[in-house]
């Protein structure tokens, strides 16, 4: 944290009249939460943080800082989760991903990168003549997938929405109605990783702030209603060479015109790195009980151990380059990845992963470039394709398996994370009710 960065803050909260700086983060249940300073003490909540708890404070980044569209008078910053004599706190999810990060810089590279959620906008319903029914989310329109009508019932929230995020810097590159009754797409462009995840925070808050303010809804749930298309939240990623002199620093290291895919060696070897701790990564970015509603094969959730070449029913989606911009524009897509993911620790357990693939030269095997459900089961076991965990507590057992990321993730952080999710897993097992699963879920994420 720099003085001019301070300062800058301080300026701004001045000339823009605002009253409160949320200091926010994302806590180990996915959820978005925080603390709000009145500006009067700010400069001084910015050097000491701002307490949360006996074991840790919120230090927040001045670089973060925006205005709240949705929210005047308030301004909001991201914070790192930090321990009273200012040193990190051993559970603090973005001090995982910047850990990450620089094990990645200490290979040669650095990463680009973005989250592309969906959501669903509707009106939460309660039934006045049955109080012990779940809230519902009745959706604000039952178009189809792409379809004008659903540009046309959802424009008044979409454009507010698109001026909200460009307000505070998260640059629109497309928006479109979804498949679901009352779900959309709104993208938001790559950006250096760590501020990707920043990004994905404010753009939570956003999609529900705009909503609230104009008496509506919105949930990024993975599957907040039961019978329509959930809620993914994919994931992009490419590598940036860093550590190389001359005409090769700064490329795409995933990019090679001379291979097929448009791959580079690096490029497979990252995604042998994710197909090897892939059951135990789906705990980290399908981490909710709602997830595995969605994580189900032909749903274009990717429920296998695969990759392949624009396959949306891959796990790992080798994406197609631009037009025009091939070298710049390739990238992976990790699919099985959803809104109830604390965005640092899935993008930071992500890079390891990959850096795991890097480090050791992990061949991923045959590129799957048909819907992995409909091959036999000699054939995918012959290909190394698996049934991806099906229930959260699956996906904890493989967390709780995986040596190296529970080793990366450190003693606080993976018993932290593991008891959260434990306990959301065993409050649902004692409901057979889906609405009340989702219920709990919309009106959290």
């Amino acid at each position: 944290m720099t003085d001019g960065a301070i300062e800058t803050v301080l300026g701004r909260t001045s000339q823009e009249e605002i009253r409160l700086v949320r200091f926010l983060y994302a806590d180990h249940g996915g959820i978005i939460r925080g603390k709000a300073s009145g500006t009067a003490r700010l400069r001084e909540r910015m050097s000491s943080g701002i307490g949360h708890t006996m074991a840790m404070m919120a230090m927040p980044d001045p670089e973060t800082f925006v205005t709240l569209p949705y929210a005047p008078g308030a301004g909001a910053m991201l914070a790192d989760l930090v321990k009273p004599d200012g040193s990190p706190w051993e559970a603090c999810p973005r001090t995982f991903l910047k850990q990450a990060l620089a094990e990645l810089a200490g290979e040669g590279y650095s990463m680009q990168a973005a989250f592309e959620p969906e959501f669903t906008v509707g009106v939460r319903e309660t039934s006045p003549a049955a109080p012990t029914i779940p809230d519902r989310l009745i959706p604000i329109d039952d178009s189809l997938c792409y379809s004008s009508t659903g540009f046309h019932q959802g424009h008044e929230f979409a454009m507010e929405l698109v001026a909200a995020m460009e307000e505070q810097g998260l640059e629109v590159e497309h928006y479109y109605p979804e498949l679901g009754h009352g779900q959309h797409e709104l993208s938001i462009r790559h950006a250096e990783a760590l501020r990707a995840a920043d990004n994905h925070v404010l753009y939570r808050e956003t999609v529900r702030g705009v909503a609230f303010r104009r008496g509506l809804w919105a949930s990024l749930a993975p599957k907040p209603i039961p019978d329509q298309a959930g809620n993914g939240t994919h994931l992009h990623a490419s590598l940036i060479d860093i550590g190389s002199e001359g005409a090769s620093a700064g490329r795409n290291a995933f990019a090679d015109a001379t291979d097929p895919n448009g791959l580079s060696r690096v490029g497979y070897h990252f995604i042998g790195g994710l197909l090897a701790h892939l059951p135990a990564l789906v705990a980290l970015t399908c981490a909710s009980v709602n997830s595995y509603r969605r994580l189900t094969p032909q749903m274009w959730a990717s429920a296998y151990t695969c990759y392949g070449m624009d396959n949306r029913e891959a796990a790992i989606r080798i994406c197609s380059p631009l037009r025009g911009d091939p070298a710049s524009s390739v990238n992976l897509e990790l699919k099985p990845s959803d809104s109830s993911a604390n965005p640092y620790l899935a993008l930071g357990a992500l890079v390891y992963a990959g850096l795991d693939g890097i480090r050791g030269k992990l061949d991923p095997g045959e590129a799957v470039n048909v819907d992995p459900a409909t091959l036999t089961d000699a054939e995918r076991a012959a290909g190394n394709t698996h049934r991806l965990p099906a229930s959260l507590n699956a996906a904890l057992d493989a967390l709780a398996a995986d040596e190296l990321l529970m080793d990366l993730l450190g003693p606080l952080r993976s018993t932290a994370y593991l008891a959260v999710k434990r306990s959301e897993a065993a409050h649902f097992s004692h409901s057979t009710d889906p609405y009340y699963e989702c219920f709990e879920h919309f009106t959290k994420i």
